[in-house]
């Protein structure tokens, strides 16, 4: 590799850099390099010296011979099919009668292998799918989460557990899971707004998954063990834990407009001293958390009323005003010097409680 270069152009002032990462041989250092890909091989080599420069290079080329333009649907066959969909049954290898001319005869083989082939575990679970990422969609949660609440969600159903459970409330559950497994967990009252289940049957649901998971999770290594193999990734459970204020920290101050990492780093710090604080230990994760944003947003200058707070993070400006008395008790041995060192900010901006 060389390293990107910077170009002046001529005939003027103005320059751009040279971006471009450039493959050359070590030993001829030619520019332009003279390389040949051997798919044959998997290898790409010099064509001047032979150095070997790669290996495992991807043939990109057809399987075969095509012949697109002498089709009329301009069907080009040089793939074979998408890989296989771990969150379906099956080999996923069938076929599907095509229904392009339109005809009496083709649409009567269609409906009749849409009837024979309709698989009804199947046809559930792209339902329940298709349930899930929506759900994620409507208020922007990773694709990872979705992907891993899919995967929970297959377990239960392959395992036919929670017979007679509602559905709605395995999927709630199930993506509540997913949530705090993938490092952005949600709140009950957050899943009750977005899937209407409400919050008891979630909490409920969301024990017997637990327990669910953790037991499956421990029979499979149980198992593995046993034959002398080891347990994929996917099927290894670790149990969650609950939400705490710091993990709701970063998400609520995004969504009031406190994007310097200094208020993170603030209301973070400070939900990690509440545990000192003993009138709050058993307060509400959203309460400790509303509370430090209003304290860090006076703080550093850039101050939310309880008001804006209360309508990201779900609880009442009641609230948050006296989570927030008991901070200011306490303002002296909770704030960090460095946190207003060089005028960042001043325990003066503080309103009092």
């Amino acid at each position: 590799m060389i390293a990107p270069s910077t170009t002046i152009e001529k005939g003027g002032t103005e320059w751009s850099e040279n971006l471009n990462m450039t493959l050359i041989c070590k030993d001829c250092k030619e520019v332009p390099p003279n390389l040949v890909e051997e798919f044959s091989s998997g290898d790409m080599v010099c064509g001047s010296c032979g150095l070997v420069l790669g290996d495992r290079i991807v043939d990109t080329r057809s399987e075969w011979r095509t012949f697109s333009n002498d089709d009329q649907g301009n069907d080009d066959p040089s793939r074979v099919g998408d890989g296989a969909n771990p969150l379906l049954n099956g080999s996923q290898l069938q076929t599907t009668i095509a229904y392009t001319d339109g005809s009496a005869r083709s649409r009567d083989l269609l409906r009749a292998q849409g009837k024979s082939s309709t698989d009804k575990a199947t046809k559930g679970l792209l339902a329940a799918y298709k349930e899930i990422g929506a759900h994620c969609d409507a208020v922007n949660i990773p694709k990872n989460v979705s992907d891993t609440a899919k995967h929970l969600f297959k377990l239960v159903d392959d395992a036919k557990a929670f017979k007679g459970k509602s559905q709605e409330a395995i999927i709630a559950g199930c993506i509540f899971i997913a949530c705090r497994q993938c490092g952005v967990p949600r709140t009950f009252r957050e899943i009750y707004a977005l899937t209407k289940v409400s919050k008891k049957d979630i909490g409920r649901t969301f024990k017997a998954l637990e327990k669910f998971f953790a037991q499956d999770s421990a029979g499979k290594a149980a198992m593995a063990s046993a034959t002398g193999g080891m347990l994929p990734s996917t099927d290894t459970y670790q149990t969650t834990t609950s939400t705490n204020a710091k993990d709701l920290c970063l998400r609520y101050c995004s969504q009031l407009g406190l994007n310097r990492q200094q208020f993170v780093k603030v209301s973070q710090g400070l939900a990690e001293k509440m545990s000192t604080v003993g009138d709050l230990a058993g307060r509400s994760p959203l309460s400790v958390a509303a509370a430090c944003i209003y304290m860090a947003s006076y703080l550093l200058g850039k101050p939310k009323t309880p008001k804006e707070i209360s309508q990201v993070a779900g609880v009442s400006d009641g609230t948050i005003r006296t989570a927030y008395k008991y901070l200011y008790q306490e303002r002296e041995r909770l704030i960090e010097p460095e946190w207003i060192a060089d005028g960042k900010g001043s325990i003066q901006n503080l309103p009092s409680a």
